[in-house]
């Protein structure tokens, strides 16, 4: 999604208490960095972040870790979470919003890091074949994933593309990942228990597009 750039972003970032802007500087004390010793959930991607705003806001017995590498992005996120947050008259203590590039995710996660769950949304489908290996559901991504992600983990992905949707099914066998749930409409078989819509979601549903999703759990052995 692109976004036009916003003056503000930056200034209120850099002063916002669960925003950090060299995730490096955690790896392997992610579990540290909170305030409360919790599972740890990531979203890769998180956008305007309106979705991890619900869903951390509604799950304040789960930590999360949310990622994008476009400021403009993270301070709408920044904004949504204080809101969400807001609502329920709490601070937002069970959250880490971070600004990284995640095909270099290996650089600020690594196996101390443990996570129980990762959320990949609407993605950059990197149609063309010389790109794909560009995607965050690609073999050599998952594999990165796996390194931090527990035995049992799951990764739950959405989105709207076919082809996306379709080569990503071989990409979690070839990483060791069994795909447990699958539906090419989550709208008509939701195989989460409690389905939270994106931006994106919301916009593909009124062009009448059906959104793929699955649930994916991490093997032992490859």
């Amino acid at each position: 999604m692109r976004i036009r750039y916003k003056k503000w972003a930056r200034p209120e970032l850099e002063a916002c208490k669960f925003y950090v802007d060299n995730p490096e500087t955690l790896k392997t004390k992610w579990n540290e960095s909170f305030k409360r010793p919790q599972p740890i959930h990531i979203e890769l991607g998180c956008g305007k972040g309106s979705f991890i705003a619900s869903l951390a806001s509604s799950n304040l017995n789960i930590n999360y870790i949310a990622v994008d590498m476009v400021d403009a992005m993270l301070g709408l996120s920044k904004r949504n979470i204080e809101n969400a947050y807001k609502q329920i008259n709490i601070e937002p203590e069970n959250i880490i919003l971070t600004r990284h590039d995640i095909e270099r995710i290996h650089l600020f996660m690594s196996r101390e890091d443990m996570v129980s769950r990762i959320y990949i949304n609407f993605c950059n489908p990197w149609p063309r074949p010389k790109h794909k290996k560009k995607r965050l559901t690609h073999t050599k991504q998952l594999m990165l994933y796996r390194e931090f992600l527990e035995d049992g983990g799951e990764i739950y992905f959405k989105t709207d593309d076919d082809g996306l949707f379709n080569d990503s099914l071989k990409y979690f066998e070839e990483a060791g990942f069994n795909v447990i749930s699958k539906t090419y409409d989550l709208q008509e078989e939701n195989i989460f228990e409690i389905n939270i819509e994106t931006e994106h979601e919301k916009m593909y549903k009124e062009e009448g597009k059906k959104i793929k999703a699955l649930i994916a759990k991490k093997r032992q052995e490859i």
